[in-house]
């Protein structure tokens, strides 16, 4: 499922028009993005939690050429589905 059609299923299911599905997911993305952003995790009871996670410096393999590279430390998004969820995906 892409964005178009989540914010479809959205607006049919809450009887609402496009537009404003739209818009009110672009809302819940912005308040994801702008909490992880500042190193906070967002925890929605039953689906998940959305946290930031720091990645070490380490060092890898240039595929091409099979030369050492290094790959700086850096923070990455992570998700962690919740036991409602889980137990959806695995029926």
């Amino acid at each position: 499922m892409n964005k178009g059609e989540l914010v479809d299923k959205i607006a049919k299911d809450a009887k609402i028009t496009k537009g404003q599905a739209a818009d009110a997911l672009d809302a819940v993305i912005g308040a994801v993005e702008s909490t992880l952003a500042k190193g906070n995790k967002v925890t929605l009871v039953g689906f998940g939690t959305f946290s930031v996670a720091k990645r070490a410096a380490r060092t890898g393999r240039n595929p091409r050429t099979g030369k050492e590279i290094k790959i700086k430390a850096k923070k990455v998004a992570k998700f962690k589905a919740g036991a409602e969820l889980a137990k959806k995906v695995n029926k």
